[in-house]
């Protein structure tokens, strides 16, 4: 049997903010959303591709928690992109809070960039031409 990664997951403030932030601007589709009345949350799985053969994000939204403390354990998420410089231009358009430019490395020479998304959470950017 082969392991495989499935998803991470990160708690939202609120839900459809964070479903534009995801799909709109960093392009992703929303994959699913389920509603769990009972328990009083909402699911949302976003990512570049299908569940069974891609890694995803699982939104999860407790309706009774409008923010989260962050905390100093979770550190990013990253995404490989083509054109760092165009990404973070409209990224910023779009109102995005862009915490690191992009450029090179310290101590090294991909380019990167980090940029936050409606909750906070960190999303490193980095280049990957071809």
């Amino acid at each position: 049997m082969s392991w495989s990664m499935l998803h991470t997951m990160i708690r939202v403030g609120h839900l459809d903010r964070s479903i534009d932030f995801y799909t709109r601007l960093l392009g992703m589709k929303l994959l699913r959303r389920q509603d769990y009345p009972e328990g009083r949350f909402t699911l949302a799985f976003v990512g570049y591709g299908g569940e069974a053969d891609h890694t995803v994000v699982e939104l999860t939204h407790n309706w009774d928690t409008g923010s989260y403390d962050l905390g100093t354990g979770f550190g990013h998420l990253a995404l490989g992109v083509p054109d760092i410089y165009g990404a973070c231009e409209t990224l910023a358009a779009n109102g995005a809070k862009i915490t690191r430019p992009p450029g090179p490395m310290k101590h090294g020479s991909t380019v990167i960039a980090f940029v936050e998304d409606p909750d906070g959470y960190k999303i490193e950017l980095i280049e990957r031409k071809g």
